[in-house]
């Protein structure tokens, strides 16, 4: 039975598995659903009897979830400290806890985090190579990122400093940090509005910043791009059949995650 189980609910790959994961994120969805109804007054009032009736059979179908999940497990203590292992945990001890503490059973809204398991059933196949690529791009423009937002916070720094001194407390900018958060909001081109240079000077200082704006947000677009386009000329994206990893190498024969033989090698 154990061997049944452990196929059933760790084996994602498996059909059974995958209606498993399937059946229990609908499940969790609901299970939220139950507690966002819940803070409606007009619902609560009509049906919160139900509502507390499903939620306590849904904490109890959770917990045999979460104890099953430890008898069936190899390493019991792994799975209990594991990421998956916690949220479990976490999920059901607000409803045990509003026992004792009113209002608890409301933090029953971490419950959703467990939707991340829709990511073992999908896995990402039709993207998996192309997520992959993406990432490599950014870790390898990592550092020109780095230094490009770096160089952005500085910008902000001495437009916040320039605009403190042109227009001062009485438009606002009551200090260097206030007037920094001005330069920020504007230079992302958020503009909340709360802060407006009142002065000519002041205002042909704003312009400047907002047309500054529009050719930073570029620039990070750009150097990922330009590495993406790099990297598709030095790696042809191979998908290992056994762990299903991808980006290697053009003339790599084995996947350097597993060993395993890649399907396009000779």
């Amino acid at each position: 039975m154990r061997e049944q189980l452990r196929t059933i609910i760790f084996g994602t790959s498996t059909p059974a598995g995958a209606r498993f994961d399937q059946l229990l994120i609908l499940v969790i969805i609901a299970s939220v659903l139950a507690v966002m109804l819940d803070t409606v007054d007009g619902v609560s009032q009509q049906h919160g009897q139900l509502l507390l009736i499903a939620e306590w059979a849904f904490t109890i179908l959770f917990t045999i979830e979460y104890l099953v999940r430890i008898w069936i497990s190899d390493r019991p203590g792994r799975y209990i400290f594991s990421f998956y292992g916690i949220i479990d945990l976490v999920s059901i001890l607000p409803t045990y806890l509003s026992l004792f503490f009113v209002g608890a059973n409301y933090l029953l809204i971490i419950r959703i985090l467990r939707v991340l398991r829709i990511f073992r059933v999908l896995k990402l196949v039709q993207y998996s190579k192309e997520a992959q690529t993406l990432l490599i791009a950014m870790r390898n423009s990592r550092r020109k990122i780095i230094i490009f937002m770096l160089f952005v916070a500085v910008l902000a720094m001495v437009y916040g400093a320039l605009m403190y001194l042109i227009e001062g407390a009485a438009s606002g900018f009551t200090s260097i940090p206030r007037s920094i958060y001005w330069a920020i909001v504007t230079i992302t081109t958020v503009g909340y509005g709360d802060i407006t240079p009142g002065t000519p000077l002041g205002q042909a200082l704003a312009s400047f910043v907002m047309l500054t704006g529009y050719a930073i947000i570029a620039v990070p677009t750009g150097i990922v791009t330009a590495e993406l386009t790099a990297l598709s000329y030095r790696m042809k994206v191979q998908e290992c059949e056994a762990c299903h990893l991808a980006s290697h190498e053009k003339d790599a024969k084995h996947c350097k995650h597993c060993g395993e033989k890649l399907g396009s090698a000779e």
